[in-house]
């Protein structure tokens, strides 16, 4: 599946659709655009986590690993549930878990070489 063709010839609406589709996907990208975030969401893309269980994971402190996670789930990406005092955490939908295949495939692949300049 390739990109579609964008051209001066486009209807506005499809346009305003365009523009409505970047401003999610930037807001999407912003949310991941930290380390500890995509850390998370690597780990929550194998399943759910608790909190604890991502602060060990990620040999975090409890505060930097809530923040990250109010940060995802403002953005929709995470969904928590409560089990008594316990607060666990999983992806909302695929989207996160896509992108984390992607960026695996290109950054963490054992053969992939990092991009030279």
């Amino acid at each position: 599946m390739g990109l579609p063709v964008f051209d001066v010839n486009m209807c506005p609406e499809d346009m305003d659709k365009m523009a409505e589709s970047a401003v999610q996907a930037s807001n999407f990208l912003k949310a991941i655009s930290h380390e500890g975030r995509l850390m998370i969401l690597c780990h929550l893309a194998s399943g759910e986590k608790s909190v604890t269980e991502l602060e060990t994971l990620l040999s975090a402190r409890q505060a930097a690993v809530s923040q990250q996670l109010s940060r995802l789930r403002l953005e929709g990406l995470v969904t928590p549930r409560r089990d008594g005092k316990t607060i666990f955490y999983s992806l909302t939908d695929d989207r996160p878990k896509k992108i984390m295949e992607v960026v695996y495939d290109l950054f963490c692949r054992e053969n992939s070489a990092a991009p030279t300049t």
